[in-house]
């Protein structure tokens, strides 16, 4: 396992330490950033691409999945604070073509209590799974390029019963988020890419997040990501780096480098994108869960710390801060999936072992 690491000056054993278990537990590659009080730290671990040597990246591109969704949030929120868009109001005021009902509201899509069913399918307190489009196995590989229009999606979850009554319950769904970004457009008149581009990214001179539509393309340099599934009775795994990210959508399809997600993560919570009354909205979790708008909040023995973290094929971001900005951990990991979820302990492992890491002191030497 190759394992590299940067500083401003300062060697950061707990850290080290962090990056070189975590990536001991399965994945194929780590970059790990972390900005504190003590300055920046870099690190990465593992490899590039699978069975190969070299040494990993510590600030390549990688899918950060639905870390996208706190990005739809804040944007919205934003149009909020311009009086375009009330967050109480009915959503589909703005997209009456779509037929929701009524009674969900911007704010519901923005903290999944809408009670719209989630076209990425849902799994019910019984164990029924109510599929939606396909996203396991050799399914998913064979269309894996396919691409999939926004209103498709929506218009798959209104087809299925909703999960509960609007603002009675909580559910993750992505369908919320592909409306929230199809409000944003519909308010605005732009593509989101244009919205994202104009008030988030040029501002912050973020110059490696993407927002790819259905293009399957990720910049270089980047790690690789893997799926292994099913064929004919054979194993096989597959590089599924390139991948039309179309069949999520607004939900998880944005690609970005851990500096990237540093300086966004690190504006937002520290004031800089938000006025201050919608950034205490968008903090204010719902019961069940701790899911404000667009982001969770998390208490941990070093106090309260944000985060929307976020997962696809292959790939996974880390996206941490303080309330007030001036801590943060970001990271991109690679692993290879399949249809089981077969990494989900370890990703769940490697995001308490990092958090303890940063925010917790617990690996302080």
């Amino acid at each position: 396992m190759t394992v590299n690491y940067s500083g401003q000056g300062q060697d950061r054993p707990e850290l080290r330490k962090a990056v070189e278990e975590v990536a001991g537990a399965g994945f194929v590659g780590i970059q790990l950033r972390v900005n504190d009080e003590r300055g920046e730290w870099v690190g990465g671990a593992g490899a590039r691409e699978l069975g190969r040597g070299g040494e990993t990246l510590t600030d390549g591109h990688f899918r950060i999945g639905s870390s996208t969704k706190s990005f739809v949030a804040t944007m919205v929120l934003m149009l909020v604070a311009e009086g375009k868009l009330g967050l109480d109001a009915p959503a589909g005021d703005c997209l009456p073509e779509l037929g929701l009902d009524r009674r969900i509201t911007v704010r519901m899509l923005l903290q999944h209590t809408s009670g719209i069913f989630n076209h990425t399918g849902e799994l019910y307190e019984d164990g029924t799974i109510v599929p939606g489009v396909p996203w396991r196995g050799k399914e998913w590989v064979d269309n894996r390029f396919k691409t999939y229009l926004p209103e498709e999606l929506v218009q798959l979850s209104l087809s299925k019963p909703a999960r509960f009554e609007p603002g009675t319950g909580w559910s993750y769904a992505n369908t919320n988020y592909v409306l929230a970004r199809l409000l944003l457009e519909k308010v605005t008149g732009h593509p989101f890419a244009e919205e994202l581009r104009r008030r988030i990214l040029g501002p912050l001179g973020m110059t490696g997040t993407v927002a790819p539509g259905a293009s399957p393309e990720i910049p270089e340099p980047h790690n690789h990501g893997y799926y292994r599934y099913e064929d004919a009775g054979r194993e096989r795994t597959v590089d599924v780096t390139r991948q039309n990210p179309s069949w999520v959508g607004a939900g998880g399809d944005m690609i970005s480098t851990t500096r990237d997600l540093h300086t966004y993560f690190s504006a937002l919570m520290g004031g800089r994108l938000l006025p201050a009354g919608l950034l205490t909205e968008m903090r204010t979790p719902e019961a069940s869960v701790g899911y404000g708008l667009g982001v969770f909040a998390q208490e941990t023995r070093g106090g309260t710390v944000f985060h929307h973290n976020g997962a696809t094929m292959g790939s996974a971001a880390l996206m941490y801060s303080t309330p007030d900005g001036s801590r943060t951990l970001t990271a991109g990991l690679t692993w290879v999936d399949d249809a089981d979820l077969s990494i989900a302990g370890a990703f769940q492992d490697a995001q308490q072992r990092f958090v303890e890491a940063v925010f917790c002191g617990k690996l302080d030497r």
